[in-house]
Parts: C-alpha cells; sequence; structure tokens
C-alpha cells in the first residue's frame, strides 16, 4: 500500500515537512547529569532521521534556570546553545527537521530536590503540616520571561520549530485546570483567567521566534480523574485563545501523573490503538487549527486511516519508532512485514525511564535504542554454524542477528510453533499484539532464511549430527509445581495449560498467585466463571507489573469482580476447596478448580552443556534458561551473545 497521505508533504508557515509523521518528545535519561546534549542523543535521534521521520521534537527541555531537573535537557542559559545546535546540525545533516519542545515541570521537577517547584496553588505534603506554596507574581513574570528567551535561543540553535508543552499536569497545564488552579488572583478563577499564564508564555514565545516558525502546542483533550477538572469544552475554548496569540499546531493528547491517568501519557497495550484520535477529531474540527493525533498509533494502515477520514493532519508515531528507527521507511517502500512493532508493553521506556535500576531507557523490541553506534550491524569475517536451541523470542533474536551478521544458525524448537512465552501471554485479554508480534517474528526468520526445525527436541545425538560451531541454548521455562497436599488432584491446573487453551474452568475457581501470570488468567476466565480469587502470599498483588499495565490491570479486575487475597498462603487443595493461612488462621475457600500461577523455572539443560564442555564447543545460555524473568532481559542478552559470535 502506497500511504498516500501519510506520506504527503505538509507546510506550517515556512516550515515544509516531507511526510506528515512527527517523532515526539520522550524522556530518555540520555542527558548529560547536567543537562547538556550528547553524542548518545544526538545518535538516537538522527536513527529515526535516516529512518524517514518527518520532524523529531527533542525530549522535554527546561526553559527556567531555577527550575531546571538533572538528567533532563535544558534551554535556560546561553551555555546550552552548542550543544543543541550540534543535534539540530546532525538532524539536518541527515535529512530530517528538528523541533524542540519547551519546558516548565511543576511539581515533575520534584526528581531533583535542589529545583523549584513551579505550581498555581499550595499543596499540601502528605504526612506533614508543611504545604508547598503557589507561584508568586514575581515568579510568574520570570517564568513566562524564560518561556520568550528559551524561544529565541531555540532559533539561535537552529531549530526548526517550537512546541510549548501545556498538557500532563506540568506548570502550564496546572494553571489551566481548576483542578489544581484555586488561585483567586488574575492568574485563577475564569477560564481567561486560568488560561493567562499560558496565553503570556506563548505570546513572549511568538516575540522571539521569526514570523515563518510555526508553533506547537501540546495540550491534554480533558482531564482524566481529576473531579472538576478541565472539560473538553473548556480545551477548545483555550485553543482559541491560543491560536489568535500564535500557536499554529495543536498536538492532542492526555494524562496527567497526578492520578490513575498517568497510563494515557505512556498508553500501555491494554488501552486500544488510537483510543485518542476521536478527541483530537473533535478539537480540529471546532478550532479548525491543523492537529496532530497521538495515543498508540502504531501500524502505518491506522495512521493512514486516521489522515485520510480527515481526523487529523498529522500523527505521533513515537514508541513504534523506538521499537524500530526504520518503521517509516519501511512503510513507504512497502515492507510492512518487516516492521519491528511496538507492542506497548511499557517495559523499556516507561518502566526503564522511572527505574533506578536503568542508566536510560530501552525497548523490549529494540536492544539498540540509546546504543546506536555501539550496536552497529558488523559482518563477521568468520561465518560459524550456529545450533539454537529454542524457538521463543530470546532463540528468534539470536537468530536473526546472527544471520544478519553473515553465520548459519539453525533454530529447533520442540513446540510445532514459533514464538514460547511471548506467543503464550498474548492469549491473555487485550494482548494479543505481543502474540501477532511473536508469530511476525517468527515468519521473519523463515523470510530471512534461517533454517527452522520445529517439533525437534534437542539431544546430544542431534548436536552430534549437526555439527555446530557454537551453541546458543534459549529453551525458556516451565510452570513451577506446589509442593503441597492435593497439588496433583484432577481440578488443579497450571495457568500456561488454561492460557493455551488445553484446560478450561467453570463455576468457583482460586488462583493461587497474584503475580502478573495469575492476575491475566485470573481476566482470561472470568467470563466462564462464577466467581474468581486470587491467592497471594506477599503484602499486595501485580508487584513484578510496571506500574501503567498495573493500573490498568487492576482496574480490569475491579471491573470484572475478582477478589484477591494477599498475606495470604495455600496449605492444601481439596476436590471442592482450598485451605489457606490468613492472619493466623486457617480457612477453606469453596471451589471446583484451582489454576497455579506461582511462577516459572528454567528448563533443565544439563545434558547439552555436558556434551558441549566435553566436546569443546563454546555454548551460551540466555532469557529464561538462565532465570525466569522479564522478556526484555532474554532479547537483550541474545541480542549480545548474537554480536559477540
Amino acid at each position: 500500500m502506497a500511504y498516500e497521505k501519510l506520506f504527503s508533504p505538509i507546510k506550517i508557515r515556512g516550515l515544509e515537512l516531507k511526510n506528515r509523521i512527527m517523532f515526539p518528545a520522550m524522556g530518555t535519561k540520555m542527558p548529560t547529569e547536567d543537562k547538556f546534549v550528547n553524542q548518545q542523543i544526538i545518535d538516537y535521534q538522527v536513527a529515526r532521521v535516516k529512518g524517514g521521520c518527518g520532524l523529531n521534537f527533542t525530549e522535554v527541555c527546561s526553559v527556567y534556570r531555577l527550575a531546571a531537573p538533572k538528567k533532563f535537557l535544558a534551554i535556560s542559559e546561553d551555555k546550552y546553545i552548542p550543544g543543541l545546535k550540534k543535534l539540530t546540525d546532525a538532524i539536518h545533516e541527515a535529512g530530517g527537521k528538528a523541533g524542540v519542545q519547551l519546558w516548565l515541570g511543576g511539581l515533575a521537577v520534584r526528581s531533583d530536590p535542589d529545583q523549584m517547584l513551579i505550581i498555581p496553588s499550595p499543596i499540601s505534603v502528605p504526612g506533614t503540616e508543611y504545604s508547598l506554596p503557589g507561584a508568586s507574581l514575581e515568579t510568574i513574570r520570570e517564568a513566562v520571561e524564560a518561556f520568550g528567551d528559551a524561544a529565541k535561543r531555540a532559533v539561535s540553535a537552529g531549530f526548526d520549530t517550537i512546541e510549548f508543552h501545556a498538557g500532563h499536569n506540568y506548570t502550564p497545564h496546572s494553571f489551566l485546570s481548576p483542578y489544581f488552579n484555586k488561585r483567586t488572583d488574575e492568574y485563577g478563577g475564569s477560564l481567561p483567567n486560568r488560561a493567562r499564564f499560558l496565553i503570556e508564555c506563548i505570546e513572549a514565545i511568538r516575540k522571539n521566534i521569526p514570523e515563518d516558525m510555526p508553533l506547537f502546542m501540546r495540550i491534554d483533550a480533558h482531564d482524566d480523574y481529576l473531579e472538576g477538572g478541565l472539560t473538553m469544552e473548556e480545551v477548545i475554548e483555550f485553543c482559541k485563545m491560543a491560536k489568535v496569540a500564535g500557536v499554529d499546531v495543536l498536538d492532542v493528547s492526555r494524562g496527567n501523573f497526578s492520578s490513575a491517568a498517568i497510563k494515557y501519557e505512556v498508553p500501555p497495550i491494554d488501552l486500544p490503538r488510537g483510543f485518542n484520535v476521536e478527541n483530537a477529531a473533535r478539537i480540529r474540527r471546532e478550532t479548525g487549527m491543523i492537529t496532530v493525533a497521538v495515543g498508540r498509533i502504531n501500524d502505518p494502515l491506522q495512521a493512514e486511516t486516521i489522515l485520510s477520514e480527515d481526523k487529523a493532519d498529522m500523527v505521533v508515531i513515537g514508541r513504534a519508532q523506538l521499537a524500530d528507527p526504520e518503521f517509516c521507511n519501511k512503510a513507504k517502500d512497502g515492507k510492512e512485514s518487516s516492521i519491528v512493532r511496538c507492542v506497548g508493553c511499557n517495559q523499556g521506556c516507561y518502566d526503564g525511564f522511572v527505574s533506578t535500576e536503568m542508566p536510560f531507557i530501552t525497548c523490549l523490541r529494540n536492544p539498540a535504542l540509546g546504543r546506536e553506534a555501539e550496536y552497529q550491524l558488523t559482518l563477521t569475517t568468520n561465518p560459524k554454524k550456529v545450533l539454537i536451541i529454542g524457538g521463543g523470542i530470546a532463540g528468534l533474536e539470536a537468530a536473526l542477528q546472527l544471520k544478519r551478521r553473515g553465520h548459519q544458525p539453525i533454530l529447533c524448537e520442540a513446540s510445532d510453533s514459533l514464538g514460547g512465552q511471548f506467543a503464550l501471554a498474548g492469549e491473555a485479554p487485550r494482548k494479543e499484539e505481543m502474540k501477532l508480534a511473536a508469530l511476525a517474528m517468527g515468519e521473519q526468520v523463515k523470510q530471512e532464511g534461517v533454517e527452522v526445525r520445529l517439533n525437534t527436541i534437542v539431544t546430544t545425538e542431534l548436536i552430534h549430527q549437526i555439527q555446530p560451531e557454537e551453541v546458543i541454548i534459549a529453551v525458556g521455562s516451565e510452570p513451577i509445581e506446589l509442593n503441597i497436599p492435593g497439588a496433583k488432584l484432577s481440578n488443579v491446573m497450571n495457568s500456561h495449560e488454561v492460557l493455551a487453551g488445553k484446560k478450561e474452568v467453570s463455576g468457583r475457581v482460586v488462583v493461587i498467585g497474584g503475580g502478573l501470570v495469575g492476575l491475566e488468567v485470573a481476566e482470561y476466565i472470568h467470563e466462564m466463571t462464577e466467581h474468581i480469587i486470587v491467592v497471594e502470599m506477599l503484602d499486595k498483588v501485580a508487584k513484578d507489573l510496571g506500574q501503567l499495565r498495573n493500573i490498568c490491570v487492576m482496574e480490569s479486575l475491579y471491573a470484572a469482580g475478582v477478589e484477591t487475597l494477599t498475606d495470604t498462603k495455600c496449605i492444601e487443595i481439596k476436590e471442592n476447596a482450598v485451605v489457606v493461612e490468613r492472619m493466623g488462621n486457617l480457612e477453606e475457600i469453596p471451589c471446583e478448580y484451582v489454576i497455579l500461577a506461582i511462577g516459572a523455572k528454567s528448563r533443565k539443560f544439563d545434558n547439552i552443556i555436558t556434551y558441549c564442555k566435553e566436546n569443546k564447543i563454546p555454548a551460551h545460555v540466555i532469557g529464561d534458561a538462565v532465570r525466569a524473568r522479564r522478556a526484555l532481559n532474554a532479547v537483550v542478552e541474545a541480542n549480545e551473545v548474537a554480536r559477540a559470535i
């Protein structure tokens, strides 16, 4: 398919873009501690420019020196201009257009205790008598001036356009929303008063940039989960004011970090693809402004449809370009089947961003994210025959990288299909994209010429027959069995059997284990059962879920009426009940079926290791074969091993 609308040019003031695709501002943790651009950021952005993206925005860039947190880009002082100029030069040299997102973070700046929190009204600090103060008139004036000065620096740094961030609970949004803004002066109360700070910022930006430079504005379509917050009608009225003040383009987002609505900022797989498009379409209709649609737009046909149906003028394709920096080129060239699809897992992007363990974001589908220079594909000068044991996502990743480097991988899978646990996980509610991605990866391996042998259990005899020069063991994991009385009864099964459709349940069901798998299997069976109780030993369920997926899964469980018991240990299983220990007491929970979801353990492969040692064949163990973990870890290990051989 040609995707004619998606890849048609668009002109906004003096800015001409080759297509309608925008790479948005996303936090990376890549900037230096003191907020400068570095080569890592340049490589990361340029990879997406070379991949065919029409317009690349920086991640949030602090405008005010006193509210500029560490590890975020800044444009608050002249000293940042040379680094930003180096970034824009690299983007231009690669054939792209560069935008900077001007940001004043409000409460989000609390990640750096040395910085000022600029908020409209006092907020009490839980557990203390202390309140964070609302901004003084002097601070408001200085912040407005800071936006103007930042815009002037953006022009000096060579940016083609600017985006004013007025969403996501940051300072401007907080002033605009009646939920946060309780002021009684000229910056509070009526919508024109609440909009005053934002309009002053827009006017300051517009005054300091050329007439032909367009100004984008990121907004929330409305406030979610905030009682008495912004309505869409108010947002539309504000956008009309902003248009008069000098805004050209509306980047229509959603979400805030003060409530469960944070799920809309980096929407996980649980939210429908394009969930915010209709909001953008309405705002576009009622303002008459150029509008960008945002929110789980990760497929070229989906993007083309949004544009051709006149719901938006441009689309944000963000995490889909994290997963595959060549997304745009592949779509334009008709190679959609080779696109590495984002699956909305959030493991590397959002979870990686908030993690204290990950130095910067990554991607389950793309371990090269943030390591673009280091992960450049290098052809081998010594091609080897490599046996890969296991066709799950780790084995598939290893096979692809080895083949692309010029080796001869042979992949053996014991079952009749590829994808392993990742494909099985896709059987859970709302996770079909995961299954499709796993199956597509399997097809890609075959299309690239990897020798694949299904229904093949690798024995030492087979290794002797194949005569590999190296072996990669990616046999994955299997469910842990529960060692208590009654665990072998006929009404007891494991979560994998249920998700795979091999076992069915009805009536009252107890799920033992309240981690991700236990909760997802509870959701999976809820329509075929009378009542479900999840039993978890720990003090809370869903401990192994990232924050945003946790919100979605727990909301869904609540809606489905699934009951959860924490600090509860299963002692015995009977034919019609489960015996648990809870708060020092023994209780019986009546049920017809019991599903075990207490975790997974690595499959055994001692005989293969022994054979490889005896025959001096280097053997590498990756993924769940090391120990059961997230798919993110498995893919990283597979990639590293494949690059090292």
